[in-house]
């Protein structure tokens, strides 16, 4: 008897185990590639509702996210590729980091105390997503990290003095986790050794029914009342404008779809600011896709997003699984500072001091309505 006692705790002991590796997050790591002589790796975070999450060390990108819908099936909701040297050859920054300044800086330069600094001009005279090698091309170090509740990888890239025009040597830090809530986060750090400039973003292009069917028929919600004037090249005017009576209102729901051949640049091309204080976490985006069932929210410390909705990503883009990408394939929702906010002192600050330290989250969260 007490034998058998013995085995059925033991048993018992066998089982506990097995259920507790069931439920836990894994990552998994494997060799991707070289880029620059460096080692480049793909990460595979999976929690026990059949979430999956794929980021490589090459340009802190994305490169996949697998979520069920509402009959279990399991879909890849983000665009991008299926093997390393289609990322290092130019693209719309598939689920990449984009830094040092995410989105763009007028004239390529901006003046901090008596000093300016003139930046890469990679796009029609303006600094476009960082300059012409920036995060997005980037060879991070990484770090891997796992518990029973999330697991993850934490990024890490020197962005030394004079990179791109910018100041200061910055040591950037960007920590993706994946938790058992299906909530993708991302955390965004930085120091600088010299009053610099930062805004940091993920550039992932999502589609709910997992690029089954273009993103006209998804549902969109932004809690924002402004947004941002702009120019013919996107790049704001300086104004903060009323979304009331605009095509592009997205405070209730609205199809995608319903208004974007009304609007200029092709499509939603606006930075829609928060109603939510700066720096405060919390609620900001909802979309959902009628079909699938899934929806994304989004909640965040930055005070803007940057709404786009795919409409130049052309058709010379053969995607994974074989897909050829085409125009409103996807949507991206790059949470951060203004564009151009170095020159324009009404918008929140993006200066870094010395003795001050960037720090920004975004969480992604999937789920089934």
């Amino acid at each position: 008897m007490k034998n058998f006692i013995l085995l059925f705790a033991f048993l018992g002991l066998l089982a506990a185990c097995g259920n507790r590796n069931k439920d836990a997050i894994s990552i998994k790591t494997e060799a991707w590639g070289t880029y620059d002589n460096k080692e480049v790796m793909l990460y595979t975070i999976e929690n026990s509702n059949g979430m999956k999450v794929k980021i490589t060390n090459y340009g802190g990108i994305v490169t996949s996210i697998l979520v069920p819908d509402k009959a279990g099936n399991i879909d890849d909701v983000v665009l991008g590729f299926d093997n390393l040297d289609q990322y290092t050859i130019e693209n719309p920054c598939f689920g990449a980091t984009i830094g040092r300044f995410a989105n763009r800086i007028g004239n390529a330069q901006f003046k901090i105390a008596d000093s300016v600094y003139t930046l890469s001009a990679n796009k029609d005279g303006y600094c476009m997503h960082g300059g012409f090698k920036s995060f997005d091309k980037q060879v991070w170090d990484s770090e891997v990290f796992e518990s029973e509740d999330e697991a993850g990888i934490k990024l890490h890239y020197l962005s030394v003095d004079g990179e791109e025009g910018f100041p200061g040597n910055l040591n950037v830090f960007v920590t993706y986790s994946l938790n058992q809530e299906n909530e993708l986060g991302i955390h965004f750090e930085a120091i600088s050794d010299k009053p610099t400039h930062v805004n940091l973003t993920n550039h992932s292009y999502f589609n709910l029914t997992g690029v089954k069917e273009n993103v006209l028929n998804h549902q969109i919600k932004i809690d924002a009342d402004n947004f941002l004037g702009i120019d013919s090249d996107v790049l704001p005017t300086g104004e903060i404008l009323s979304l009331k009576g605009k095509d592009w209102n997205l405070k209730e729901w609205t199809s995608i779809g319903e208004n974007i051949h009304k609007l200029d640049h092709n499509g939603y091309h606006y930075c829609y600011v928060f109603n939510k204080a700066e720096n405060e976490g919390g609620w900001v985006i909802e979309v959902m896709e009628p079909e699938s069932h899934r929806k994304l929210d989004v909640f965040t410390t930055q005070p803007g997003v940057q709404f786009y909705t795919g409409n130049s990503i052309g058709d010379s883009y053969t995607g994974k699984y074989g897909i050829k990408y085409n125009n409103y394939d996807a949507f991206c929702l790059e949470t951060q500072h203004f564009p151009d906010a170095p020159n324009h002192e009404n918008f929140p600050s993006t200066l870094l001091l010395p003795n001050g330290k960037y720090d920004q989250r975004v969480i992604y969260k999937f789920s089934i309505y």
